[in-house]
C-alpha cells in the first residue's frame, strides 16, 4: 500500500506553478502505474492559457465507475519560506499545495492502492489555477471520446474548515466577470461643450448596478452578489477630459440564474447609459441535491472522525462545476485555512484520516447499485 505522506511529500518536491507539466505528472504516474492504472497523459492548448497537460488514468472494468478529481497545478509561492521543500515540523508537512490539492490527491491514491474493485478513475488536469481553459474541459471531451462517464465524481478540494471532515460541499454558485466600457470624446476641460466626458455616465451605470439586488438567496445557496471590481481611466493630465472610461464587475450567482442572463440584465442596464460590455463566464451554478451519494460521503467521514459533516455550497468555483455535467459531484477534502498561504501546511494525521475516509467512500460508491 502506498503512504500518502511520502507520495505527497514527491508531489510537493515537483514546482508545479500553474499551468503544470512535467515532473509532478511523472511522480503521479510513477505512482499509479504499479496500482494497475492506464494512464493517458496528454498536453492540450497554446499562450497565453496554455499549454497545459492533463490525466487520465483509469483502472477496472466493473460495473461501477466511480471518479476523483483534482489538480497538481498550483499558485505562485509567495516570499519568505521554501514552497517545494516538503518539510514536516511539529506534525505538519509544509509547502504549495499541501493543502490545494497535492495533500488529497496522494491520500486518493493511497486510498486507490487499497481497493481493487469496480472501475475507479483519476481525472488530474494541470490548470485548475489559472483559467482553466484547457484543464477539466479537456478531460471531459478525452472522455467522451472514450466513452467513459462515471456514475458519481468526488472532486478533493479542500473543503474542511475547522477539523477534517466538517464540511462537505454539494454545489457552488456560478462566476462571471463583466468588462464595461464608456465611449465619451476628448478635450479640454476649460471647453467642456466641446468634449463628451465619459466619466459620469460610468459612474451613473456604477450606481445603477451597484443597487440591483439579484435574489435573497435559495435553501441551499446564499444570495447572489455583484461586485465592482476596477475603474479605470488612465489619465494623467489634469486639464483633459479623457476619451473613455472603464470598470469591471463580477457577479458570484446561485442557481436561480443562469450567466447569459446576468450578461443580458447588465448589457441592458450599460445601454440606458451608452457602454458597451464583454464578458467571460467561469461556470454556472450547480447543486448535487442532498440524497444516496451525500449522505455517502458523511457516513464514511462519521465513520473516521465522528464528525457529521455540514453541508454547503459556500467559496469559491471549482472544477466541480465542468464535472457536474457528467454525473453528481461531491466536493470533500482537507482544512483550507493555509491554501494559498505562505507556509501553507497539512496536518500528517490529517493526511492518513483522509485515505481512511477517501477508501471508505470508494468502498461504499463501488459497492452500492443504487447510487
Amino acid at each position: 500500500m502506498i503512504d500518502p505522506v511520502a507520495l505527497a511529500q514527491r508531489l510537493i518536491a515537483a514546482e508545479s506553478v500553474t499551468p503544470a507539466r512535467g515532473p509532478v505528472f511523472d511522480v503521479l504516474e510513477d505512482a499509479l502505474v504499479p496500482l494497475g492504472f492506464a494512464v493517458d497523459r496528454f498536453t492540450v492548448g497554446e499562450a497565453p492559457d496554455g499549454p497545459v497537460e492533463n490525466m487520465l488514468a483509469v483502472r477496472g472494468d466493473g460495473p461501477r465507475h466511480f471518479a476523483f478529481a483534482g489538480h497538481v497545478d498550483v499558485v505562485p509561492a509567495g516570499e519568505g519560506w521554501s514552497p517545494w521543500s516538503a518539510d514536516i515540523r511539529d506534525g505538519l508537512l509544509y509547502g504549495r499545495g499541501a493543502v490545494d490539492m497535492k495533500g488529497a490527491v496522494a491520500a486518493f491514491v493511497a486510498a486507490a492502492s487499497r481497493s481493487d474493485v469496480g472501475t475507479l478513475s483519476l481525472i488530474i488536469t494541470g490548470d485548475e489555477e489559472g483559467p482553466a481553459t484547457y484543464g477539466t474541459r479537456a478531460l471531459i471531451d478525452r472522455m467522451a471520446t472514450r466513452r467513459l462517464v462515471p456514475d458519481l465524481c468526488l472532486v478533493g478540494e479542500p473543503t474542511s474548515t475547522a477539523r477534517l471532515g466538517d464540511m462537505v460541499k454539494i454545489g457552488r454558485r456560478g462566476s462571471v466577470n463583466i468588462w464595461i466600457e464608456v465611449a465619451g470624446r476628448q478635450g479640454h476641460v476649460a471647453y467642456p461643450h466641446l468634449a463628451d466626458n465619459p466619466i459620469p455616465r460610468l459612474v451613473a451605470l456604477l450606481a445603477a448596478i451597484e443597487a440591483v439586488t439579484l435574489d435573497d438567496g435559495t435553501d441551499w445557496f446564499q444570495p447572489s452578489n455583484i461586485e465592482i471590481t476596477d475603474i479605470t481611466v488612465g489619465n494623467p493630465a489634469t486639464n483633459v477630459i479623457p476619451a473613455k472610461a472603464s470598470a469591471r464587475i463580477s457577479i458570484r450567482f446561485n442557481d436561480r440564474h443562469t450567466g447569459d442572463s446576468l450578461v443580458a440584465r447588465i448589457a441592458a442596464l450599460a445601454e440606458k447609459h451608452g457602454a458597451t460590455v464583454t464578458a467571460r463566464i467561469s461556470g454556472e451554478a450547480f447543486l448535487t441535491a442532498p440524497g444516496d451519494f451525500s449522505t455517502l460521503v458523511a457516513d464514511a467521514i462519521q465513520g473516521v472522525t465522528g464528525l457529521v459533516p455540514d453541508l454547503s455550497t459556500t467559496g469559491g468555483t471549482s472544477d466541480a462545476r465542468f464535472l457536474s455535467k457528467l454525473c453528481p459531484v461531491v466536493e470533500f477534502g482537507l482544512l483550507n485555512a493555509t491554501m494559498h498561504k505562505v507556509d501553507e501546511a497539512v496536518a500528517v494525521a490529517d493526511l492518513h484520516r483522509l485515505t481512511d475516509i477517501y477508501a471508505a467512500i470508494i468502498d461504499a460508491a463501488l459497492a452500492d447499485a443504487h447510487l
